[in-house]
């Protein structure tokens, strides 16, 4: 497993710079004999392609800088998730299925082919995620990875900002499969937990599937949304936001709107990025914040 010394190294020669570490609590169910399966993953999140607009005025090519950055690494990530917000809110129908496209077409250069995609409210609210469907298949699903079970939840497609009464008991069904000291992580587009509800940042009945994972020793849950990074803790549950790759929004309650910090053409990119997470039995979860490169 490559180190995280030899990654800071690489990016400062790459030139993309900028590192932060948070450790996480172990994995018990993963056990000792599993070290050999340690692996890591990137999360990208809130891509908005369709923006325009002075937050971004590099917005027609951020992405495919971001897809560059994340091709550029040493070693390769297992599998890439995309937490939602894959493209920019529109009215017109066909105007979302041909962002989908593109965007589906941007991504298709990832060195990476696993690649799991999840919904954000600008994607699918406004048709209770019809297009996303077409074009990436199930808005909530599960799958394992070495030793390590994730669950992506979506709390977007439902315009009210809720997880839904089917999902819930889908979510309750799935657990009820799972040990209580299993490895877990949970991904979902806005947060689970009431961050701040004035700007929508929260999910109506998230306390519910809270609950529900509360019994489970070791979950960590990975969301986007709020376009910056954040960490919280419900409990023994950690929760980590991902900043965002079109534009950065300020902290809650920082300002009267929720409106995009201003692009500054001194540092641009900044506030913008994604992050790779390391799953080490040994040592818990990594997360490593790397912002996009204005190179390339």
């Amino acid at each position: 497993m490559t180190s995280e010394i030899d990654r800071r190294d690489f990016l400062k020669l790459a030139g993309i710079g900028g590192l932060g570490v948070v450790f996480g609590s172990a994995l018990p169910g993963m056990g000792h004999a599993a070290a050999q399966d340690d692996f890591y993953f990137i999360q990208l999140s809130d891509t908005h392609w369709g923006f325009e607009g002075p937050p971004n005025p590099d917005a027609k090519v951020t992405l495919k800088k971001a897809v560059a950055a994340v091709n550029s690494l040493d070693r390769q990530p297992d599998f890439i998730v995309f937490t939602g917000d894959l493209t920019h809110t529109t009215d017109n129908p066909m105007e979302r299925r041909k962002r989908l496209s593109e965007f589906r077409e941007i991504v298709s250069a990832l060195k990476v082919k696993t690649v799991r995609f999840m919904p954000g409210e600008h994607d699918a609210s406004l048709d209770n995620g019809k297009a996303f469907k077409e074009f990436f298949g199930s808005t909530y699903y599960t799958f394992d990875h070495k030793g390590v079970h994730f669950i992506a939840i979506d709390n977007v497609s439902d315009p009210r900002a809720a997880i839904g009464e089917e999902q819930l008991a889908w979510l309750a069904a799935d657990l009820a499969q799972q040990k209580k000291e299993a490895p877990i992580v949970v991904l979902t587009h806005r947060p689970l937990f009431d961050l701040y509800p004035q700007w929508d940042w929260a999910t109506r009945d998230g306390a519910k599937a809270l609950d529900l994972l509360l019994p489970y020793k070791n979950v960590v849950v990975f969301y986007g949304h709020i376009h910056q990074e954040h960490h919280h803790m419900t409990g023994h549950i950690a929760h980590h936001a991902a900043k965002g790759l079109m534009f950065a929004l300020p902290v809650a309650g920082s300002q009267a709107n929720r409106t995009p910090v201003p692009w500054d053409p001194a540092q641009p990119y900044k506030g913008l990025g994604f992050r790779s997470i390391d799953a080490d039995p040994r040592a818990g979860y990594k997360l490593t914040e790397l912002p996009v490169t204005n190179k390339g």
